[in-house]
């Protein structure tokens, strides 16, 4: 095992005892900073530097040769993270190499002096109330009924830390109604899961309601934005054929009667999957024939208690996203169709998908996605028709969105028998529904290119979610993109980015001159077996992000999902080869780990404003160089001026 060692232990009784040895240990780790940096050891300069200070947990770092094992700090007195990963190496035939931060106990106080030095050197001033206020500190925890929070319907209990001081002056009492009545002197500091928790009042809560809302405006989070615009009304023209005034036969009576009915006709929808991205679509096409947007109705978003209420029909156990199939069936049976029953279930199996990328092998689904509708399907008629029991007609045909003409048959042949349709009226509708999608996908683009266009200017960064249409759904991305929009950043996702010609001729131009690729929307350079879409959409946003100054990646994926499997390296090898940050949260599945996600987003909030300071000065450097070159062709246009005009008035005489 390589380690860099100190020569001061701290934990000897003559470091405890001399305040020297503190003085000298600082000077012996402020020499060590950039070993520290590193990793450790001579061995590790090959290795890319630690993230930020005191940044723990386990985590794997490896050279071309794939042999060196990197413990972050909080791993380091953990035997077994460290010779579990080890024993992986060796079973590969490969001799580890395993480095260890110099002081793990410790890393997470060094990380803060460290920042503290350099904020102080940025000029900032500390707050901090001294040692000697520190050892008079008296406090109290408190974490009962009396602090649970009733600000939402998660009711979140709460702790309440209720701090003195020796000296109390500086302190401000809580002067507000309170179920824990503060003592004299005291200040209360309340450890809450959101925002809104952190205070006891319902006008303070408010006030931080509105700040987070004005944040969201001035940070779009277009992945949110798409989550909810993409299920509105697009209010299209309706194309339906006029009623007959009178019919002849069986066949034509039947008819008449099955158009009268889509005025009161109720379809439900689930929100899942792929209808993250295509529901413009469907909408369009059922509100052009006459079916009012009112009663087309889609299930909830997913959550927790969602989940739970409908997840025990599961036989099989896919991932996440598909399995929740099941759970939205049942919200739009025993919830949403509790007062008014609905008469159709449309849950279509999306075979092929849409594509703008060229020189591709195919733009199909995932196969478990696609046959989702049938699994939901088996699972509610195992044993008895539910549908059937409740008087609902299941409609799951097999479509495929790239072929148009395919689409017009496929959608004719399910809903002829329900809405009396005639090949005319079904063309137009399908129609409709394609210009809805182009509609709703050139609005949320145009107002991502605004935004991006912003971050230029401001020299910001924004985040990119590489993920998949279903990664739009709340309940599936647990939210993490809002806890960064919180921060200020904005929120992008491969559905959402721009792909104006002047924009992806600046980031793809060069490369498509040289013959590298064939397009900007050619991914062929980077993957070759791009027959799945979301993962050809994937790929193709990360070579999007990598090459757009402001913008850094932040893959999302789904436990189990086998098509992701493929390509973790590809991404991060895309991003991480042009120095755009890289950040993941893998294996998502029904479990919320909202602590977790908390820590990790601050780590990477963290890093990110450090980048943005070495972006702004990059940014203002590369400003002065073109602006010294412009003086100096300036100067030199200058000094050759006379002797050209000389020139000119000896040609003249």
């Amino acid at each position: 095992m390589t380690a860099i060692r100190s020569k001061l232990n701290p934990r000897t009784p003559d470091y405890k005892a001399s305040q020297g040895a503190m003085a000298a240990l600082v000077a012996d780790l402020s020499a060590k900073v950039g070993l520290i940096n590193q990793g450790g050891g001579e061995a590790a300069h090959s290795l890319p530097p630690f993230g930020p200070p005191g940044n723990g947990g386990c985590r794997r770092g490896r050279d071309d040769r794939g042999r060196h094992l990197r413990l972050l700090p909080a791993s380091g007195f953990s035997d077994s993270c460290g010779d579990g990963r080890g024993r992986g190496f060796r079973a590969a035939g490969k001799k580890p190499e395993v480095i260890v931060h110099e002081h793990c106990g410790e890393s997470g106080a060094i990380g803060a002096g460290a920042e503290a030095l350099r904020l102080w050197r940025n000029g900032k001033q500390t707050t901090f109330v001294g040692l000697n206020a520190v050892r008079d500190i008296i406090y109290r925890t408190t974490r009962n009924e009396n602090t649970r929070c009733n600000f939402c319907k998660n009711t979140c209990l709460r702790t309440f830390i209720d701090v003195q001081t020796g000296d109390s002056g500086g302190f401000i009492p809580l002067g507000k109604v309170t179920k824990v009545p503060l003592q004299t002197g005291e200040r209360r500091l309340i450890i809450a899961t959101c925002e809104k928790g952190t205070v006891e009042d319902v006008n303070d809560m408010r006030e931080i309601k509105a700040g987070l809302d004005e944040k969201k405006n001035a940070f779009p989070n277009f992945v949110d934005m798409a989550a909810h615009e993409v299920f509105k009304s697009r209010n299209p023209k309706v194309i339906a054929d006029p009623i007959p005034a009178r019919a002849w036969t069986k066949a034509a009576r039947e008819r008449i009667e099955l158009m009268k009915n889509r005025k009161t006709l109720k379809i439900g929808i689930p929100r899942v999957l792929n209808q993250y991205v295509y529901a413009p679509l469907f909408n369009s096409y059922l509100e052009s024939l006459g079916v009012p947007a009112e009663n087309i109705v889609y299930s909830d978003y997913t959550s927790g208690d969602l989940y739970r209420a409908g997840s025990s029909r599961g036989a099989i156990d896919p991932c996440f996203p598909a399995k929740i199939g099941i759970a939205h069936v049942h919200n739009l049976i025993a919830i949403k169709g509790a007062r008014k029953q609905f008469n159709v279930i449309f849950f279509p199996m999306i075979d092929v998908l849409t594509s703008p990328l060229v020189n591709i092998t195919g733009s199909n689904a995932c196969p478990t996605v696609t046959a989702t509708p049938e699994t939901v399907k088996a699972a509610y008629t195992k044993e008895s028709d539910v549908f059937a029991d409740h008087g609902i007609t299941y409609l799951d045909p097999i479509v495929n969105l790239g072929d148009r003409l395919l689409l017009e048959h496929q959608m004719f042949v399910a809903w002829k028998p329900i809405l009396g349709l005639s090949e005319e009226e079904n063309a137009r509708a399908i129609d409709a529904g394609y210009k809805a999608q182009e509609d709703y996908e050139s609005s949320i683009q145009k107002r991502a290119r605004q935004v991006l266009d912003e971050l230029e200017r401001e020299d910001r960064i924004g985040i990119v979610m590489l993920g998949r249409p279903y990664h739009h759904d709340p309940g599936l991305n647990h939210e993490i993109l809002e806890e960064f929009q919180k921060l200020g950043y904005p929120i992008f996702s491969q559905s959402t980015l721009p792909l104006d010609q002047d924009l992806l001729e600046r980031l793809f131009g060069d490369e498509v001159r040289s013959g590298a690729i064939a397009s900007p929307l050619d991914i062929q350079d980077v993957w070759k077996n791009s027959y799945s879409c979301s993962t050809n959409h994937k790929v193709w946003a990360a070579k999007f992000t990598a090459r757009h100054p402001n913008l850094v990646a932040l893959e999302i994926s789904s436990f189990k999902c086998g098509h992701d499997a493929p390509i973790y390296g590809v991404i991060e090898g895309i991003i991480e080869k042009s120095g755009t940050p890289y950040f993941c949260f893998k294996d998502l599945d029904e479990n919320k780990p909202s602590g977790s996600i908390r820590i990790r987003v601050e780590t990477i909030d963290y890093f990110l404003r450090r980048y943005r300071e070495d972006v702004i000065k990059k940014g203002a450097a590369a400003r002065a160089i073109e602006a010294r070159l412009a003086e100096y062709e300036r100067k030199l246009r200058g000094e050759s001026l006379p002797g050209v005009e000389r020139e000119n008035e000896l040609q003249c005489v």
